[in-house]
């Protein structure tokens, strides 16, 4: 068995007393898509969530999370952050303003913290997962914990 390194996602759980479960799975660099981590797994697509960086027209950048195999509404999201209209940040911009990339990002342990909102069917779970901050490796929590630990809203986004 292969020991899995901590991210500094999973030392940040760790420093918050939350539990969690590191899950590795194989990385396809031409497919990073959630329903493919979500198959890997062997995991419902409905509990494996992806993480969006968005930037808003009044209030600056934030952060959504939602199911893997949904789209985020913009209006919506829009709506809960307190912005007239918003829209997913480039690509560039990802790792410099979260020092996550494509594929291994979570809400947890950004360069700082963003407003953070949840799809409200995370709460129909007893556990999803989530990026833990590198392509590779998910964590398996509570959505409460997640909740707590990122201070997100929970609300719909699509």
């Amino acid at each position: 068995m292969k020991k899995i390194n901590k991210t500094n996602a999973a030392r940040l759980l760790d420093k918050a007393k939350i539990p969690y479960e590191l899950i590795p799975y194989e990385v396809d660099e031409n497919d990073l898509s959630a329903p493919h981590i979500a198959a890997t797994l062997g995991e419902d697509i409905a509990r494996v969530f992806k993480t969006l960086v968005l930037g808003g027209d009044k209030n600056g950048h934030f952060v959504c999370v939602i199911p893997g195999d949904k789209e985020i509404d913009l209006k919506l999201a829009a709506k809960v952050s307190g912005n007239k209209k918003c829209d997913l940040i480039p690509m560039k911009e990802l790792l410099p303003l979260t020092g996550y990339i494509r594929g291994g990002c979570t809400s947890i342990g950004m360069k700082k913290p963003f407003p953070t909102y949840i799809h409200e069917t995370c709460l129909e779970f007893p556990a999803i997962y989530v990026s833990a901050g590198q392509r590779g490796l998910q964590l398996k929590l509570a959505p409460a914990d997640l909740i707590r630990m990122v201070n997100a809203v929970v609300c719909r986004l699509y």
